[in-house]
Formats: structure tokens, sequence, C-alpha cells
């Protein structure tokens, strides 16, 4: 949070040429080779809004996944998603010129985590309507799938927003699928072997 607001500044007083050098530009990602502004990104933003909306949710659910997991986890579960989300973003929209830029990708990421953790938390949403996290999550994802299937309305970049969404469900997923085929490998195993021990021949 504290790098971002420094950044924030930074990006007030120095030329917005900023964002062509650390914003996710896909076309120089492709072209150019600048593969740094797929972590970049995420610490620029496009106003004061923009980046109030961005710190409060990290404040919210980042900071208590962080507790449950520690900073090293957290961040580096923060850049897995940021990341992901750009690659999303590069893969799908190839030629895109306009700068992408904001944590909202590795944000998405966080509520998905959040709602994988902590399933039926309240959360007040808009500060006024109480819904368990898992539900939130969900409704957020499905806005975000039928926008970005209108495009990037409004200067937003749904589908970074989605690719935040995908690459936390397959961090969180993992362990579960991981067991899964273990204990289905191990059954298979034990299955082969006859009652002494020995393994039965077809």
């Amino acid at each position: 949070m504290i790098i971002m607001g420094i950044i924030f500044l930074i990006q007030m007083f120095v030329s917005s040429r900023i964002n062509l050098y650390l914003g996710l530009i896909p076309f120089l990602v492709w072209k150019k080779y600048f593969l740094w502004q797929l972590a970049t990104y995420n610490f620029l933003h496009g106003g004061i809004t923009h980046i109030l909306f961005n710190l409060l949710a990290l404040w919210m659910f980042g900071g208590e996944l962080e507790s449950y997991w520690g900073s090293r986890k957290f961040l580096r579960y923060f850049f897995f998603c940021g990341i992901g989300a750009g690659i999303c973003t590069v893969v799908f929209n190839p030629y895109q010129f306009i700068p992408v830029i904001g944590a909202s990708g590795a944000i998405y990421g966080i509520l998905l985590a959040y709602g994988w953790l902590f399933p039926n938390r309240l959360i007040y949403l808009y500060f006024l309507f109480p819904i368990p996290a898992k539900y939130m999550v969900i409704i957020f994802g499905l806005i975000e799938l039928f926008s970005s299937m209108e495009g990037t309305g409004g200067g937003v970049a749904h589908l970074t927003h989605l690719g935040g969404l995908l690459f936390g469900l397959i961090y969180m997923a993992y362990p579960v699928i991981r067991q899964k085929i273990r204990q289905e490998y191990y059954k298979r195993k034990w299955s082969q072997k006859g009652p002494g021990g020995g393994n039965y021949y077809h």
C-alpha cells in the first residue's frame, strides 16, 4: 500500500510518459520485450478514485489474508495474480497500445482467495447489503465476464480482472487437485496388489 501511494505521488509530479514504460502495454511486451511491465503495472493508478478503491480493497481483504498466510506467502500470491492477470491481457489483446494500469487484477485474485478461505464471512456490499464472501466473488466474476464481452467500456480492463480471478482460482485449487491426483494414484497402485502384497499380472 505504501509503495502504491509513493508511486502515485510520483505519477502526479512526473510526466505521464511513465505509463508508457511501467504500465502494461501488450504490444510493447510482444514486440519490444518489455516484460517488466507485467509486474510494474500493478503499482500505477489512473486517478485518486482508482487508487483509493484498490487500497481499500487491499486493506479490507488483503490484510486478513496476510495475517492468515504470512507476509511472504501473501506477497507471492499478490504477484502471482497480478502477473497472471497481465499475461491474460497480453495474450488476448496482443495489439493493444493503450496502457493498462492498476492493481485491480491482483485485487480480484485476493477477493477470490478471501471467498475461498472465508466463504461464509459476511461482506457489506457497498457498505449496505450483507452478503457471504463466496457469493460476492461469484457476482463480481459474472459482472466482469459479461462486461468483458462488451470490450473495455469506461476504460476498465475487465479482461485483466478476469485474469486475476483465473490465476487466483488456479493457485487456490492446485493443492486440492494435487491431493486428489495423489489419492487416485495410490488407490490404483494398491488395487493392483494381491492379498499377500504381490502384484497381479495380466
